[in-house]
């Protein structure tokens, strides 16, 4: 999500009247690099059954190859644009990408389940570093606000297409072998790399740290991760799987702590006094888990139960992929009419819907029938994210932007890691089950929050509230 930095200035010592570089080589890096990094939060899924038939390992490690990228990716998410400022979005986010690069080359090549799941939290660590930047980057580029804008949609679309994607091309990946859907990076990331050598270096300029906040944030995601995972395969009771829990429960404290004493807090707690900031943040939660955890459990139960191939699985994703990239386009005029609360509604409805149906519909299903029943979740989804984004943005002041994308972000990628915590856990012992309790877990999250968006006041409401708050 965008995070705003100062507007784009000359680097000190460049000469007066310097004609500045294009700005494509810059925007062009940022949709490669949003490209790989949503990519990679998804195409891993179709893939899993293959990882374990090579790799060995059960259930869990197959969760931790999901996770080890989310959490690190959340919980990082935070203060990374706090470091892409103090060292400049160009240098970040090269250095991001090349991390990035060199853990996907990395998982590409794991001998071992362990040091799969190791590449995967470095991988989450690079792209934690480049979202931030990519959007500052961006910023920097393009000046004009007019232009800025263009482009920023431009490079929303690329994320947009590759969360859509993800499944389908995993599913064809994985016929070559794989580690191919990790190597695929590797040109991408080479290409962009080259891009950098015609990007203009980044002015920095001083961000404070808050490092209490991010090393209880990395602790508090990790101790719940890690005890929900766990709890799949020992049970709630086992020692290490409390432990962990404790541990969650005493960094959540100090977090909450630290951002309401420290100087310099990543999210002010002032933030969620208002409506307009905690639906958008619970309904991005929501679609997260519903989303993730569906694409997780599918992924899974069309290769495990009904014996299809991974090129089959990523077929099967196909028509809701379609339908996605559709109402990416007609999101945006759907909240100029009706404003960002109907969409909303409406979208996670629909999600809750496709959903429900799909808790029901028995086994012995088409398959066919079960791809069509996807579309309502694709479509529910792309139509509610962009007004989540808008109501929210529209709910802070603009020195606050980037803070609440960044938040927004974090509970996003929190809520796929525990999607797949807990619908992991779940399907250890009874799959079909365990996915039907899942995917009602996440019918009711989004039925609740669909509700909730309906209590966001309207487009002339939020206008008259934002003139009486402003100082």
């Amino acid at each position: 999500m965008p995070v705003p930095v100062t507007p784009a200035r000359r680097p000190v010592g460049d000469p007066p009247g310097q004609t500045l570089p294009s700005p494509a080589p810059a925007l062009a890096a940022a949709v490669l690099g949003f490209f790989v990094i949503t990519l990679d939060a998804l195409v891993v899924n179709v893939a899993l059954p293959s990882i374990q038939d090579d790799l060995g390992g059960g259930v869990t490690g197959l969760q931790w190859v999901m996770d080890g990228y989310t959490l690190m990716f959340a919980a990082l998410l935070l203060s990374s644009g706090a470091l892409s400022d103090r060292i400049g979005a160009r240098q970040a986010y090269a250095a991001g990408f090349a991390l990035f690069i060199a853990a996907s080359a990395a998982c590409g090549c794991a001998p071992t389940l362990g040091v799969l799941i190791g590449a995967r939290l470095l991988q989450g660590l690079g792209a934690a570093v480049m979202l931030p930047a990519s959007m500052a980057l961006i910023r920097e580029a393009y000046p004009d606000q007019v232009e800025r804008a263009r482009a920023i949609s431009i490079w929303a679309m690329g994320g947009a297409v590759a969360s859509a994607a993800g499944p389908v091309l995993g599913g064809f990946l994985t016929l070559l072998s794989w580690r191919a859907i990790f190597f695929i990076n590797l040109p991408v990331g080479l290409v962009a790399l080259l891009l950098f050598t015609r990007i203009a270096r980044s002015p920095r300029r001083e961000a404070p740290l808050d490092r209490t906040g991010q090393i209880a944030a990395v602790v508090a995601m990790g101790g719940l991760t890690y005890g929900v995972i766990e709890a799949g395969a020992d049970g709630v009771g086992a020692p290490r799987v409390l432990i962990a829990l404790g541990l969650a429960i005493v960094a959540l404290i100090v977090f909450l702590t630290s951002q309401a004493r420290g100087r310099h807090p990543m999210v002010p707690l002032d933030l969620f006094r208002s409506r307009g900031v905690v639906v958008p943040l619970l309904g991005g939660f929501a679609f997260t888990v519903g989303f993730y955890g569906l694409v997780f459990l599918l992924s899974l139960y069309f290769q495990e139960l009904r014996g299809l191939s991974s090129s089959a699985t990523g077929l099967a994703f196909l028509p809701m992929t379609v339908v996605t990239a559709f109402m990416n386009l007609v999101a945006a005029r759907a909240a100029e009419r009706f404003g960002a609360r109907v969409p909303i509604a409406v979208g996670l409805f629909l999600m809750a819907v496709g959903l429900m149906v799909l808790c029901v519909v028995p086994q012995s299903t088409p398959v066919r029938l079960m791809a069509v029943l996807l579309v309502p979740v694709g479509a529910g989804g792309a139509l509610a994210v962009p007004a989540l984004t808008a109501v929210l943005l529209d709910n802070v002041p603009a020195e606050r932007a980037g803070t609440a994308s960044g938040v927004l972000n974090t509970f996003r990628q929190l809520g796929g890691a525990l999607a797949v915590a807990v619908y992991g856990a779940l399907i250890t012992t009874d799959f079909l089950h365990g996915m039907r309790v899942g995917l009602t877990i996440s019918t009711v999250l989004l039925l609740v929050m669909a509700a909730a968006a309906l209590t966001l006041k309207r487009p002339a409401e939020m206008t008259i509230s934002m003139k009486e708050t402003r100082p």
